[in-house]
């Protein structure tokens, strides 16, 4: 099994430590792995090191927001140079802006009527995370869900079990209220999509466009000019995509001439319903190892 796509404790919004995650992954029976953290390379080191010990195959990895033509997207970096001061450079500039982005989506989320939601909940919930300033859009759903008095609150009832938004109830809030074009969206300026894949380059790495799925929905369009822009691969199968979606990607990989990747994006609590190894592949794995394995 292949899985080159999850995120540890120095993601914000990872539940597990890089050698839990290595350990999660022997279980799994993974062999071929990679820690894709947003904007944080600092994962690998750890990882790559539990990994050997359990005589998986280590991909250094990271997940890297970045904008094209107004939209935001992840870009996924392989087999880069992870100690790279271009790395740190990236976490740096999200880092700086994180405390402000995090009091601005503080004060849209009252402004939806949740004013009993404090900064003490908040940093209670980050206060384990490697990113503390960093309130993201699933600690304020967990957040929020946990308070009594919104126990029967109408926003709220569609993250509770048996709401039709529960199978991943912090990250589906997150695209529900928090990202991009939402009501309680902060916005980050973030790299331009040609300059990432211009640092993952200058780092001996291959460049991935993850879940184009998520991204691009709504904005298919774009997919062809995304591809041209020096991207080496895609993420085309991904536990957000329908069979079709998986398909379609695949074969504009090929029309591209560039490699297809897996991945489940696994987190851990913030999306349960996700598992490691979950992606739905439909091609040998052996086609995906290989062009990993060249980078």
């Amino acid at each position: 099994m292949i899985d080159l796509h999850m995120h540890s404790r120095y993601s914000d919004d990872g539940e597990y430590t890089p050698t839990e995650l290595v350990e999660q992954c022997a279980e799994a029976c993974v062999r071929v792995m990679s820690v894709t953290d947003h904007n944080c390379a600092k994962a690998n080191a750890q990882a790559q090191r539990a990994a050997e010990e359990k005589g998986i195959r280590y991909i250094p990895g990271i997940e890297i927001d970045c904008t094209y033509e107004n939209v935001n997207f992840h870009v996924l970096g392989y087999g880069i140079d992870y100690l790279s001061e271009d790395f740190e450079a990236i976490e740096k500039n999200v880092a700086d802006q994180s405390a402000q982005a995090s009091l601005e989506r503080l004060s849209k989320t009252r402004a939806l009527g949740f004013t009993l939601l404090t900064e003490k909940e908040l940093l209670a919930l980050s206060a384990n995370s490697y990113w503390k300033e960093n309130w993201t859009g699933e600690m304020f759903a967990e957040a929020l869900l946990a308070v009594p008095e919104y126990a029967d609150h109408p926003l709220l009832n569609p993250y509770r079990p048996g709401g039709k938004r529960s199978d991943n109830p912090y990250v589906n809030f997150y695209w529900d209220y928090y990202s991009q074009g939402k009501p309680c969206y902060a916005k980050t300026d973030y790299p331009a999509m040609e300059e990432i894949i211009d640092t993952i380059h200058r780092n001996h790495g291959a460049a991935v466009l993850a879940h184009p799925g998520v991204n691009l929905k709504g904005k298919e369009f774009l997919l062809e000019e995304v591809l041209k822009l020096g991207m080496d691969g895609i993420e085309a199968f991904s536990s957000y995509h329908s069979p079709e979606q998986a398909e379609e990607f695949y074969n504009a990989a090929k029309r591209h001439r560039v490699f297809v990747t897996c991945g489940s994006d696994y987190h851990g609590k913030t999306k349960p319903s996700i598992v490691i190894g979950q992606h739905g592949g439909m091609v040998a794995e052996g086609e995906i190892e290989a062009a990993v394995m060249g980078i």
